[in-house]
């Protein structure tokens, strides 16, 4: 089975920190590669929560950009979502399944 289309999915997310948009191409690539049953499962079901969860948070750090606490939670979300592309990535080179995807922090 081919780590392809989990890494390039990994990709698109760290690619969304400087180009809008490709976040959305890979959580529409998770949602269709989704469902199979193996360790790759729990990659994309990792990258999933990764999109919301991120979504979530820097969507709080937007609206209180005004509060200057906002560039603290965009920075936070920055940090945090490169980790845990790195950590998806780190395991899918192993082929292992992330150990915890359901996870709100690293997944380990």
């Amino acid at each position: 089975m081919s780590t392809t289309v989990p890494t390039i999915i990994y990709i698109l997310f760290l690619a969304n920190i400087v180009m809008q948009f490709t976040g959305l191409i890979g959580l529409i690539m998770a949602y269709v590669n989704k469902g199979d049953d193996n360790y790759l499962e729990s990659h994309y079901q990792f990258q999933i929560r990764t999109f919301w969860i991120g979504l979530l948070f820097g969507l709080l750090g937007f609206f209180t950009l005004a509060i200057a606490i906002g560039w603290l939670i965009l920075f936070v979300v920055l940090v945090w979502w490169v980790i845990r592309c790195a950590v998806g990535l780190k395991y899918l080179g192993k082929r292992q399944p992330v150990p915890n995807p359901t996870s709100w922090g690293t997944g380990s």
